[in-house]
């Protein structure tokens, strides 16, 4: 851990969220400045860690996510996944406060532009998936997740009929002492970075 360690401890809510934007600039900063061949070899590792997590995906609907501003990008791993019998799914931000909808897609399947210019499924019904993968931007030792933000993981994973396996994903360099979780926020039940999983 680096710039998180040994946190003054925070309990008013408008300075733990000032305290995340800062983090999570400093967080985005170091992934980005990790090179591209760097971060693709760390993204294979990745790839290892979910399927020993994970192992058989046959008959299984795992969300992922469409890699941005230096996230983790599992793209081949998505493919193998349909390749082994599983099925895939992307999520999708519907409007600002409402939970994100997920999507089955595969390689070859028609995308259109999302929010943030990000890629998303063109047509077909919503899924619920068994396994959602969520990108990190920081992750604590109680597998809490520091997102962007917009609060659409928790409220989607409080509005899901089912709960899902849910896996964190990132690099080692986004672990941070706390992130000072509050009552909204629901941790990850495994983390996987290049280094470890579990």
């Amino acid at each position: 851990m680096a710039d998180g360690d040994n946190p003054t401890p925070m309990t008013d809510w408008a300075d733990i969220r000032q305290w995340r934007k800062a983090e999570r600039e400093r967080l985005i900063a170091s992934r980005l400045a990790v090179s591209a061949d760097t971060r693709a070899a760390m993204s294979a590792r990745i790839a290892e860690g979910l399927d020993r997590v994970i192992g058989d995906p046959s008959g299984r609907m795992v969300s992922l996510y469409w890699p941005f501003r230096g996230e983790p990008d599992l793209r081949p791993w998505m493919e193998s996944i349909n390749a082994r019998g599983g099925k895939t799914a992307l999520p999708l931000v519907i409007d600002k406060g409402q939970p994100l909808v997920f999507k089955a897609y595969k390689s070859g399947d028609r995308l259109e532009k999302g929010v943030w210019n990000i890629p998303i499924p063109a047509e077909g019904d919503p899924v619920y998936p068994d396994v959602v993968i969520s990108p990190i931007v920081g992750v604590d030792p109680g597998n809490y997740r520091l997102g962007y933000g917009g609060g659409f993981f928790d409220r989607t994973l409080a509005a899901m009929p089912f709960k899902p396996l849910v896996i964190g994903i990132g690099y080692e360099l986004q672990r941070i002492a706390t992130i000072y979780p509050q009552k909204h926020d629901i941790p990850m039940d495994k983390i996987v970075t290049e280094a470890s999983a579990g």
